[in-house]
This record gives C-alpha cells, structure tokens and sequence, in this order.
C-alpha cells in the first residue's frame, strides 16, 4: 500500500506538470487566491476520505492531494513574479547573495535574494521580493569587488522577468530558474546616474557561515592549482561547484555516459554513507560497553547519515544533494528503528518524501535520472540471486541502468552514449575506490601549510583520467544523437524498458528489446516533394531562419555568440536540427559578418556538416571556403526556387548593406528574408524589382528597427504576415514603435520571437498554408513565460 500510494500521489504532481502551459497557469493562480475556508474545508474533506473511505477511494484522493499540493506551489511562485511594467526600469536593490559568485574573465554571476526595491528615479518603493539571478561586468575605472555569499548589499540594477530561449529540442532555461527558484534576471548598472554598489554587512547565520566556509575552501583551491585543467573537477567533486570545468571536459562526459561521477548526488553520499556505516559499524561492535549502549546497526546507521549530512552541507545542500539525502534518510531511518524495508517500499517513500518537500523536483533532468537509475536497479537486480565474481555483479548493474536510462536520456537530452556501458564498467570502481577518496583526502591535506603538493599530484592523476576520456569521446561512435519520436514510441519505450529489466522466466520478455525499436527506428516526419517547411528560430537578439524541402535545407544566419563562448549554432539550432532527424545541411547563408547574424557560425559547421557557405561578407568570415550572395544566383529544389536578390555582383558594400536578401517561392506563396539591410537597400530593391517583391511572409530587416521597413518597401512586398527576430526586452526596443505604426495602418498581422518562441509555417503547392505555430503556445508549460 506504501508503494501505491506514494505512486499516486506522484502522479498526481506529475500530472500538473505535464498539463498545458496556460491552463496550468490559470488553474495555479485559481487554486493560489482560494480562501483560507476553502482551503480548510478541502483538507477536511480529503482528511474523511482517507480515514473512511475504500483502498481504490484514497489512491484517487492522493493522486488529487498530489496535484493540489502541485498546484498550491506553482500558484505562490507565480503570485510572486516580477512585474512586467519593471522591466528594465533602473532600480535599486537591496538583499543578500545566496550563492557562491562564479568570476569568469571580468564578470561575476550569482543568485541574489531581493529584500527591499526601489525605482532609480523618485525613490518610489516597489513591493516586491524575490529571488534574481544578477550578472555584475567589471569596468575599467570600478574593477570587481570581491564578493562573498552571504554579504548583504545594495545595487543599482535593469531586471527582467525570467525568460529564456523557446525552440524545439534545445535546453528550456525558464524550467531551470524556476526550479531554482529564481523570479528574475538583470545586471548591475552602471553609468552617472547609477548610484555606486555599497557593501552593508557580512551576514550572520550558521548557514552563511558554511557558505563563506565552503567559498574560501574553493579560492583555497584555486590558489593552490593555480590555473590547473583540473581545478574544476575538483571542486565539483568536493564541494559541488562546477563553474570552472572547462566546456571541453563536459562534451567528453556526455559523449562518455559520465557526468554523472562528476555531480555530488546520489553515487557520492552512498559512498561517503556506506565507507562510514561500514567503519562505524565495524568499530562499535568491538567497543562492548558501546554496543551496550546502543546496537551497532543503529549507530553505524546514525553515523552514515551525519556524514553525508556533512558532505550536503559542503555541497551547499543542492537540489541533488537534497534528493539523496532524503532518499538515504528513508534506507537509514528505517535501519535505525529496525524495520523491514522493502525497495519498491523504499524507493516509493524516499519519492513521496522528495516530492513532498519539493512537488517542483521534475523540473530538473537530475530527478529522472536518480529514480530512474535506483528503479532501474530495484527492477533488474532486486529479488533475484547475486552473480558469483564481482566484476559480473557490476556489469549486470552497468547493463541495468543503461537500459533503465536510455528513454530518459533521449527524452532529456536527445543523445545516449555508446560506450557508456564499458566506459563505466572500469570508471565507476577506478571512481569510487580510487579518485574520489584521493580527491577528498588530497582537499583536506592541501588545507594543512606543506602538503599542497599531495593535491596536486592528485590533480595530475585526475588530468590523466581527463585525457583518457576526451580520447575516448572524440571517436564518433562514443555517442548517438536521434531525433524525437512520436509520443507512442515513448510509451512503448517505457512497456519495453519494463519487460526487458523483468526477470527472465517471464514469458515475452523480449518483446521488451522490440518495443524499444522506435527509440532508434522512428525518424520524424520530413517533408515530402512540393512542400516548404519553414521556422525562424528564436535566438534572441539575432536571427536564425531554417527552410526545408525534400531535396534539402537551408539555413539562413546562425544568431549570436558571445565573449563567454555562448553562441546559439551551438545551444539553439544543431539542437533543433537534431531533433528534426536533419543530419546535414545542403546550404548554410550567412547573411552579413555581424555577430548576431554570423555569431553561431563556428559553433553550427562544428556540430552539422555544411555542403556549402555563402555571405553577402565572405571575406569578413573566418572561416573557408565562403561563396558569395549575388542577385540573380540561386537554386531549386524540389519545386520550391531560391533566389537572391541582393547584394549585386561585384559590389563593394559591408555591413548591413552587404546583406544577403533571399526569395523563397513555392507557388504563389513567397517568403522573402532580409537579413539586416536598411532603408537605402529596401528602396533599391523597389526601384529594381517592383512589384515582384511581393511575399506572403516577410522576416523584417534589421529586427524592426526605424530604420528598416520603409513604407514602399513594405508597400510593394505587401506581406500577409511580418515576423520579427528579436531579443526580449532588449536593449533597443526592437521593433520601433514606427514600424509597428507602419503595419498597423496596412492591417498587417506580426509575430516576434521573443515572444512566441520558435515559429513554424508548412506550405504546400496547392496554395494552402499551414501556420503560424508557436513554440511556446504549442509546448509550454505552466513555468513558460509569454503564454
């Protein structure tokens, strides 16, 4: 009954979580403004109802308690949310930094906890309180402070509500800040209106004490490995900080199936519990007058639990640390009062607790992963006879979690490591016997004046692991990427994953490995001969555009890419194409050499293949061979003609000027993209082309800026629908307001990324259009912004 029960009630938060994005919202803000007598009159209902009521009646009660509890929580967050009508408005501050800042290069970011607001101008007081995740740049004449968590300061900032990149198969940010419970985002402002930063306290509190503790450990480190490769995975190991691993070590434990050694979760306290309970227990039963007092089972019990409490609070009590914790509590606690715990008894307790104290803890890919793999491990392993040799024990576990694992990981990630499975086999032994203790033992030491030296010989042995991994990685068959399937192939991968981990006597066990097929199998939908399926990518201030055929697809510019090694032909468009089952891409056109247009450039041609590259600046990419654009060139495929129409050949133009205009057609319907020219080019082209230009969809030059989409220019294109590449809230007010007034008096419909998220449209040949489908309004949830 534990089991089912602690099932439905998951269920239950589950099931709000999966709910559409704005009925989710509405119904967690209805639930949120109940009356405390609604409220009470609930409960009481719910409370009769388990008391009296049948087995069948109180599992549908604690699936409803499950989504109420759900919905109780969603509500509050969103009743908290920073307004609107603030956004990048200037604003003072006043709260504490509740994270260790993460210095990179002449920036610092940390997440820090609102307690008193202000406007900039006229000291009016905002009521408003919260958590923001600030971003504060160094400048030359006021270099970086040296901030510590816990300090209470107070800021000039620019906020703006919790927004992040919406496109299909990349990483949703919104559900991130939301699990962590972050309202806002910002920096720091600077300028001479901007008041200066001043530092207020230190913060008293037994928890900002741990904290400072636990960031002078990690700059005790840095002072001791200087700049190290492998500065970073050790201070992940022992304190749970990451920041500094460097991007190439990360692509090399995803493609190797072991970042999950890296995190301090689950595999870290069983170890750091288990090498306690064993020395604790092991001692105590020696000492008679001890075992007297209280049985060694129950202190070797009390002991592992303090120490993983201990290496918690060193982690900073993250939300994976949380989750162990709590699910080695239920193992512990029930060692410690004598009782038989089953493990589907266990596993379903330890949820229930988990999901009790966080129903926000699916937000995070962390959570799968740990139920899965311990589900995985009870369903494979538990109840059945142990495997004679050790190395067999740890092959079949190795086989279990690959297989429990593999649907969450496509689901999560789109991508499974092939060599998971025997990477691990060696790495999780060589890990726990050996890396993980030398790297704790080897911190500890460096602490003590004249035994850095011994860290440091630990980081080379680390370095060594590092290489052999990134040697493994880069072999291409490491790692598969696949495509989304259709939500049934995710079913059947759940009935298959269930048969294939039964045991054997059960009869169509290996319909289990046939139910798992269409992980692999299944591609996408692709279009077929005489369509064009079209997107524009939300990428922020930038543009990204993908146009599919059956014979091929194009991309038109690649968005932006920033100092900090960001760029989305990395994080928003090899993602998406993934996803869309496109290995390769016939032609990449980069309209013009700015980095919002050519900034995921380098990041896109590392991931995809590219057949050929063309840019109205060829010369100004760095990258080769680069053709260029010229008016007149183009292609055909599949009845749909491309065509440019700017710039000419021969041309001397650069910048803006120099952009890449393209002419999509397929009928009657025509989408016309103008990279950023402005309104000299506009008003050539209607000189040139006339009428002619005339387009259904018309993506608008320079991200609606005053001053692009001149009033003939949008008069001879006459479009349907405008679409605009813009960032959210961004810095220039993209679109003007005068182009939205331009529109407006032509009655034409616009949509803006920022917005919408990916937009999608299918046209066909027969002159029926499909779309506008937004990404956000299709695939949000009730953590999605803009619904």
């Amino acid at each position: 009954m534990i089991r089912l029960a602690m099932l439905a009630f998951a269920l239950g938060i589950l099931a709000f979580h999966a709910l559409p994005g704005a009925p989710a919202q509405w119904l967690a803000r209805a639930f949120a403004g109940l009356s405390p007598l609604w409220l009470g009159l609930g409960a009481a209902l719910l409370s009769w109802g388990l008391w009296r009521g049948s087995r069948s009646l109180r599992l549908v009660l604690l699936l409803g308690i499950g989504l109420c509890w759900a919905l109780w929580d969603a509500g509050r967050f969103l009743a908290a949310e920073f307004p609107a009508s603030l956004t990048r408005v200037p604003l003072v501050v006043e709260g504490r930094i509740l994270s260790l800042p993460l210095d990179r290069g002449g920036s610092s970011r940390f997440i820090f906890a609102v307690e008193r607001a202000w406007t900039a101008k006229g000291q009016a007081p905002i009521a408003w309180r919260g958590r923001v995740r600030l971003s504060w740049y160094a400048r030359e004449d006021r270099p970086l402070p040296r901030l510590a968590v816990g300090e209470r300061w107070r800021l000039p900032v620019r906020l703006k509500p919790r927004h992040g990149l919406a496109n299909p198969g990349g990483f949703d940010y919104e559900r991130w800040l939301v699990a962590q419970r972050i309202q806002a985002t910002g920096t720091l402002r600077a300028g001479r209106d901007a008041s200066p930063p001043e530092r207020l306290d230190a913060g008293p509190g037994l928890r900002h004490w741990i904290d400072r503790t636990r960031q002078r450990f990690v700059e005790h480190l840095a002072g001791v490995l200087g700049e190290h490769r492998a500065l970073g995975l050790i201070q992940g190991l022992t304190i749970g900080e990451r920041g500094a691993i460097a991007s190439e070590d990360w692509e090399a434990f995803r493609r190797t199936g072991t970042g999950h050694l890296i995190a301090i979760s689950g595999l870290h306290i069983a170890l750091i519990a288990g090498a306690a309970l064993a020395v604790v227990g092991w001692l105590w039963a020696r000492c008679e007058w001890l075992a007297l007092a209280l049985a060694a089972p129950r202190a070797a019990a009390l002991a592992g639990l303090g120490v993983a409490l201990l290496y918690a609070a060193l982690a900073g009590f993250s939300l994976s640390t949380q989750r162990a914790l709590v699910m080695l509590a239920v193992v512990l606690g029930a060692r410690l009062w004598l009782r038989l715990l089953r493990p589907w008894q266990a596993l379903g307790l330890a949820l229930g607790a988990v999901l009790l104290l966080d129903p926000r803890a699916p937000l995070s890919a962390g959570f799968w992963l740990s139920f899965g793999a311990v589900a995985a491990l009870v369903a494979g392993l538990a109840y059945r006879l142990p495997a004679p040799h050790a190395w067999q024990r740890l092959g079949r576990a190795q086989w279990v979690v690959t297989l429990g694992l593999l649907a969450p990981l496509l689901w999560l990630f789109g991508q499974i490591s092939l060599i998971a499975p025997l990477v691990n086999l060696l790495a999780v032994p060589l890990f726990s016997l050996v890396l993980l203790p030398l790297v704790l033992l080897g911190a500890l030491a460096a602490l003590v004046p004249g035994l850095e030296p011994g860290l440091r010989w630990v980081a080379d042995w680390l370095l060594w692991w590092l290489d052999a991994l990134g040697w493994l990685a880069a072999h291409p068959w490491a790692s598969a990427t696949l495509p989304a399937p259709p939500l049934w192939g995710w079913g059947a991968a759940l009935l298959g994953t269930a048969l294939a981990l039964a045991p054997r006597g059960l009869p169509g066990r290996w319909l289990g490995l046939v139910l798992l097929a269409p992980l692999v199998l299944v591609r996408p939908p692709q279009p077929p001969p005489g369509e064009l399926w079209f997107s524009l990518l939300d990428v922020g201030q930038g543009l990204a555009a993908v146009a599919r055929t059956a014979e091929g697809t194009l991309v038109f510019d690649t968005g932006p890419g920033f100092a900090s090694g960001f760029n989305t032909g990395t994080a928003v468009i090899a993602p998406y194409l993934r996803h869309l089952g496109v290995s390769r891409i016939e032609r990449l056109v980069i309209s013009h050499a700015d980095s919002d247009h050519a900034g995921g450039l380098r990041g896109l041609l590392a991931e995809i293949p590219v057949d050929r590259l063309l840019s109205g600046e060829p010369g100004a990419l760095s990258v080769a061979p680069v053709e260029p654009c010229q008016a007149g060139a183009g292609w055909n495929w599949s009845g749909v003609s491309f065509r440019f129409l700017h710039p000419p050949a021969g041309h001397q133009l650069e910048g803006n000027a120099a952009s890449c205009v393209l002419r999509i057609a397929l009928g009657d319907e025509v989408i016309l993209l103008t990279g950023d020219v402005g309104q000299g080019v506009e008003l050539d082209l209607v000189e040139r082309y006339g009428q002619a230009l005339g387009a259904t969809l018309l993506v608008a030059g320079h991200h609606g800026s005053a001053t692009s989409s001149a009033a003939a220019f949008l008069d001879a294109v006459a479009p349907e629908w405008v679409l605009f590449a813009v960032g959210y809230a961004n810095q220039f007010g993209f679109p003007a307001q005068v182009v939205r007034e331009r529109l407006a008096e032509r009655a034409i419909a616009s949509l803006e990324s920022a917005q919408t998220g990916t937009i999608e449209w299918r046209l066909r040949a027969q002159g029926e259009r499909l779309g506008p489908w937004s990404w956000r309004a299709r695939q949000g949830r009730w953590w999605s912004s803009g619904l």
